[in-house]
């Protein structure tokens, strides 16, 4: 089966002001959480299960360095924002992280030991509950701006919470995530063995690839595309780079008029195109946001 959508990775120059962008875009976004391997990070849970994960190097010194057959978070989050802010990392579900790294060496995607650790963390009512994760690193050397690792939740009791969940903008969760490329289907191999999935569509821009079910049934979409497919898809520019990035993501709500709204109170100046809303990416937060009615199609 293909692994579902777990979480997206934002890196940010401010963690603060990065949760006040999406606090006044109308997301409840979670309180800040500190890793011991140098990164703070804020969470914006959906009822689909998936989250937005805002991440910042919080202490630069407790960051470890890559190594054989280690893949250090904290190393790719310091290093991903010295390009760029913006979205870095994808991440999906598993339910065997071990299982996954072994399979990921296996298929010559990615010879990394699986990574085990928990953290405490806090309810929306303040108590406190541990958490704790296992992940499987993947990694495309034509793709070293972008990283890939399932995550397998150990206590998503602790983890997920309905109230976390609700959303002034009403936002439901990912429907798609956009990567952009010159050449789209030189990736195409690496992506089907990092969903675990083989059918791939081909676009008029590239190709796209449906992740598995999740747990509240919902699917997601990656596609990998080229700069003039995601102009046609978001409606503005595609950020330039020599290799690929990621892009863009499409949020799922009930009703566009809220987060344009939310956007306008922000000082932040949305464009409808397409039937969507599309925030385009700033200095500050390096990746295009587009938010699109619940039940959509966008193909």
């Amino acid at each position: 089966m293909p692994r579902p959508l777990d979480h997206f990775v934002i890196g940010v120059a401010d963690l603060d002001a990065a949760g006040a962008h999406f606090a006044a875009l109308g997301f409840t976004v979670g309180a800040k959480n500190r890793h011991p391997w140098g990164t703070e990070n804020r969470i914006v849970q959906f009822a689909d299960q998936t989250f937005l994960e805002l991440v910042t190097v919080g202490d630069a010194g407790a960051i470890p360095p890559h190594g054989p057959r280690h893949f250090s978070f904290g190393a790719f989050v310091r290093d991903a924002l010295a390009r760029r802010s913006g979205l870095s990392m994808l991440v999906l579900k598993s339910t065997d992280g071990q299982a996954d790294a072994a399979e990921f060496a296996k298929l010559g995607i990615g010879d990394f030991e699986a990574f085990d650790f928990a953290r405490k963390g806090r309810r929306p009512d303040g108590s406190e509950v541990e958490v704790a994760f296992t992940l499987a690193f993947a990694a495309d050397a034509a793709m070293p701006g972008c990283a890939f690792f399932t995550c397998q939740h150990h206590f998503p009791q602790n983890f997920w919470s309905e109230t976390a969940q609700k959303h002034a903008n009403g936002a439901s969760g990912v429907a798609r995530v956009t990567l952009v490329a010159d050449n789209p289907s030189d990736h195409h191999i690496f992506l089907s063995a990092f969903v675990g999935e083989r059918a791939l569509r081909s676009t008029s821009f590239g190709i796209e690839i449906e992740a598995g079910q999740g747990p509240s049934g919902g699917h997601g979409v990656i596609e990998i595309i080229s700069a003039e497919g995601f102009a046609f898809r978001y409606g503005t520019t595609a950020p330039k780079a020599e290799t690929p990035v990621f892009a863009g993501l499409e949020v799922a709500v009930p009703a566009l008029g809220p987060v344009e709204a939310g956007a306008a109170a922000a000082g932040i100046t949305p464009l409808r195109h397409a039937g969507g809303l599309t925030l385009p990416a700033t200095t500050d937060f390096g990746t295009t946001m587009r938010f699109i009615e619940t039940g959509q199609a966008t193909r």
